[in-house]
């Protein structure tokens, strides 16, 4: 079995979830249940390692266009969220994740030494993600506080706009080009990572945004759960471009495994082969070489192809990416090297 270490997921939405209608997050991830995508028995089954964890807040508001009689659709960005019930859900999803620590169903990594050795003890290796900057406060305070809990990784914004900068909203097809980049407070935000040794995440920003990002900080340039826009042209894809740029600083892109990024139609249906994922790797691999790819798989944030399933069915795209021609060699640096690689860079090990 092929160890995965994955760029993204949103198994602390999910819980929070559960939490929040009365139920038992720690009991749910532990013992395992069959509905979502991640829980401890489904991750060892499928040979999940480990992986960013997403700390998330749902825009509750946001609902996705059906596609037109042309297959295209366009939905706007979600509204802006407000500061402080934005930092409650994250404190909240962050005691989740302390909890399940406690518990030993999962250990809160650091260092790429710490991932390491909690795959070598065969317990689940979470590096804690921000997705979208909402409980973050100018002043960056937040920041100090959330680092000291474990976070080692952010995006400054999800798929909509907020005080460090501007989302690329669910649109297909569309350009990433969809509006303004960083704010003055997210170049300082970019800096204040720069610093402290937290990785930049460049999945949901405008193109602008990704290239303010580029000409600011000093880390490799990461896409952790992003696709190719040539063979699947969402908002949210990443162009040839972008793809050259973050061949040039060492960067890597995650492989999504979200159907309405992998299919040339960009529908939302489970019914996508396995070959879809395929396509975009090897897109990917010819576009920047294999260093530079890596899997980031949106578990429990996104419809993914049946033939995955769950967590459990990891070992399905594993098995497929060597009978498409990777061998052990390149699927160890797909599946875990080259993510251990940039955080090494990113948290200046």
């Amino acid at each position: 079995m092929e160890l995965v270490f994955d760029g993204h997921n949103d198994v602390l939405l999910r819980l929070w979830r559960t939490m929040k209608a009365g139920g038992d997050p720690i009991a749910e991830y532990i013992g395992g249940v069959t509905n979502g995508h991640i829980d401890s028995p489904r991750a060892r089954a499928g040979g999940l390692a480990g992986g960013f964890c997403a700390i998330y807040i749902p825009s509750g508001d946001l609902i996705l266009k059906e596609p037109d009689a042309s297959g295209h659709y366009d939905t706007p960005l979600a509204a802006p969220l407000v500061l402080e019930p934005s930092l409650e859900i994250a404190l909240e999803k962050t005691a989740i994740a302390l909890r399940l620590e406690r518990a030993g169903a999962w250990r809160i990594c650091r260092s790429t030494a710490d991932i390491r050795q909690a795959m070598a003890d065969g317990v689940f290796a979470s590096v804690l993600h921000m997705e979208g900057c909402e409980p973050i406060d100018a002043d960056l305070d937040n920041l100090e506080v959330f680092y000291s809990a474990g976070l080692r990784s952010l995006g400054p914004v999800w798929s909509r706009n907020n005080i460090f900068g501007h989302g690329v909203p669910f649109s297909y097809p569309r350009s990433p080009d969809a509006g303004p980049g960083l704010t003055e407070a997210g170049f300082e935000l970019v800096r204040a990572c720069n610093r402290m040794g937290i990785l930049v995440d460049l999945a949901h920003i405008t193109e602008q945004g990704f290239w303010d990002v580029a000409k600011t900080t000093d880390q490799p340039l990461v896409a952790s759960h992003s696709n190719a826009h040539a063979l699947t042209p969402v908002a949210r894809n990443l162009t040839d471009r972008q793809l050259d740029a973050i061949r040039e600083t060492k960067g890597i892109v995650g492989l999504n495994y979200a159907v309405t990024m992998l299919r040339p139609d960009a529908r939302d249906s489970a019914d996508t082969p396995i070959s879809d994922m395929v396509r975009h790797v090897d897109y990917l691999v010819e576009r920047m070489g294999i260093e530079h790819v890596a899997l980031g798989s949106d578990f429990d944030g996104a419809t993914i192809p049946a033939a995955i399933g769950d967590a459990g069915g990891t070992q399905n795209l594993v098995a497929a990416l060597r009978g498409a021609g990777y061998g052990d060699d390149d699927l160890k640096k797909i599946c875990r090297e080259n993510w251990l690689r940039i955080l090494a860079s990113a948290w200046r090990e």
